[in-house]
């Protein structure tokens, strides 16, 4: 999810920096990596990356913003700092805007697998949606469709296992809640996109809930941890723990996010890991650059 400024741009009478005008007039476009790219914008902000030859993962996002245009104007925009490599718009176009090759600046703070720079690992989808702050509307199918699409053109290019497509919320738990629970992770993974099982239904009875501590809490974390996601083994269910466990439901089980670990969150939790381990792995990582 971008930062967002609160400002409704209208159709009629957009306005864009003029550093972001000038930038987008002399910078030159690169070749797109996918043939479904309809338009390459290039933004500034990128580098090499850092310890990783090439991705590992998608990291899929909402841009929380009031509009895609200015949505795409700060990921262009050299002091805002922040980019990703594609953008999908409701009706299906996608435009490109840092190579794959390149380290885009989308995930900001966050970990998986005990992975920090999350940039230097993945690629970054910034999926036009103005979020929770904007009344959180559903995703058009024919958006939903192009991003299947542009995934499984990237899975081509990059050896992603499919456990390893996530949300930006569940690199960033206790920051972030895109692409949100009205994001349709079945249908992805119907089409070989993302990791997926059949939540397990709502019952009301076993929960763990913050306070809690002991061998449960520490085996929840534990499960929680082995997935990818970044909570310490403290045995507590603290804060973090909350956090994660929200994350978790708003991707896996999204029925109900409350972050209290119930019968339904933990079953469908050790359903998931069955379903991962029972993917053939590719190499752990790509090589090392």
């Amino acid at each position: 999810m971008l930062l967002n400024d609160g400002v409704t741009p209208r159709p009629s009478a957009r306005r864009f920096p003029l550093r972001f005008l000038f930038y987008v007039c002399v910078m030159s476009d690169f070749p797109p990596d996918s043939s479904v790219v309809e338009r390459v914008v290039p933004s500034p902000n990128h580098s090499e990356r850092q310890g990783f030859a090439r991705a590992d993962m998608i990291v899929l996002h909402y841009t929380g913003m009031a509009s895609g245009d200015a949505a795409l104007q700060r990921l262009c925009d050299p002091e805002a700092k922040v980019s990703s490599h594609y953008l999908v718009y409701e009706n299906g176009s996608i435009v490109q805007l840092v190579p794959e090759a390149r380290r885009a600046q989308h995930a900001g703070v966050s970990s998986w697998e005990g992975v920090t720079d999350i940039n230097s690992r993945s690629i970054g989808i910034e999926i036009v949606n103005p979020g929770h702050d904007f009344n959180y509307p559903e995703f058009p199918r024919r958006q939903i469709a192009a991003v299947t699409t542009l995934c499984r053109s990237i899975l081509t290019r990059n050896p992603i296992r499919r456990d390893r497509v996530v949300a930006h919320s569940d690199v960033a738990p206790s920051r972030k809640q895109d692409p949100g629970e009205k994001f349709p992770w079945r249908l992805l993974s119907e089409s070989g996109v993302g990791l997926w099982v059949e939540p397990e239904p709502i019952s009301d009875w076993l929960s763990l809930i913050p306070g809690d501590t002991g061998d449960t809490v520490a085996e929840l974390q534990t499960a929680l941890a082995s997935y990818g996601y970044g909570v310490p083994v403290t045995r507590e269910y603290d804060d973090v723990t909350k956090d994660v466990v929200k994350a978790f439901q708003r991707h896996f089980r999204p029925a109900q996010i409350d972050g209290m670990a119930d019968s339904s969150t933990r079953e469908t939790l050790r359903r998931l890991l069955e379903a991962r381990d029972k993917l053939s792995p590719p190499a752990d990582r790509p090589t090392t650059s």
